[in-house]
């Protein structure tokens, strides 16, 4: 497994010019490797949630801590913090589209230094995992809607992070599709356990979950 705890304790969050807070006093506990379903009406504060875990965003008051660690101060701390204990996908798997399917996973390891052949391997074994073996070689343009949401799922996952923070991964497919990467997904979570939160506004996806959290 590896996923760490995640706490989240009396979060206070604010935007500039808003009169009410997003959270007040926030809490929330989640155990390593768990799979948890975040779900609420539009506006509710998901995404602020997960910008928060990924310390890509900032609060006034409270605490965020990954295993014994609380998500650090400063803009260059958070983004070692990110690249070594943060997974994101979003609806948009914003893959860099003049370099292949493989190319986009080797990038995020290729950030430390040269890639291993274990680490090329692992980039094997992820395509293979999401159904996408065979097509290392194209280009994100060549891939259809759920190619591209699995082969963002597994650069998600590349650098084996704590916390998978996932963004309406399959908000944007049809539903034959969304049920297919959907699969991906929780095949990839149970086999590697990372701590994954699911932003969702798929009733059904939500309750295929370990655990949901509803917002507002």
């Amino acid at each position: 497994m590896i996923g760490q705890s995640l706490s989240i304790r009396d979060l206070r969050k604010t935007y500039p010019g808003n009169a009410h807070p997003v959270f007040d006093g926030f809490s929330l506990e989640i155990e390593a490797g768990s799979l948890c379903a975040v779900v609420g009406v539009s506006g509710v504060g998901k995404t602020t949630l997960l910008n928060c875990i990924a310390g890509l965003d900032h609060w006034e008051e409270g605490g965020i801590t990954v295993g014994d660690s609380p998500v650090p101060e400063g803009a260059e701390a958070r983004a070692l913090y990110r690249r070594r204990r943060v997974g994101l996908a979003f609806q948009q798997p914003h893959l860099l589209p003049e370099f292949t399917v493989r190319e986009n996973l080797r990038m995020p390891l290729l950030i430390e230094g040269n890639v291993s052949p274990e680490g090329e391997a692992w980039i094997g074994q992820l395509l293979s995992i999401v159904g996408l073996g065979d097509l290392g070689e194209r280009l994100p343009g060549q891939l259809s809607g759920g190619q591209a949401a699995r082969a963002g799922l597994a650069r998600a996952l590349v650098r084996k992070p704590a916390l998978w923070l996932l963004d309406e991964p399959t908000g944007n497919l049809d539903p034959a599709t969304a049920e297919e990467v959907f699969g991906f997904l929780l095949g990839l979570h149970a086999d590697l356990r990372p701590t994954t939160l699911l932003v969702t506004h798929n009733p059904g996806l939500a309750a295929r979950c370990e655990r949901t959290v509803r917002l507002g």
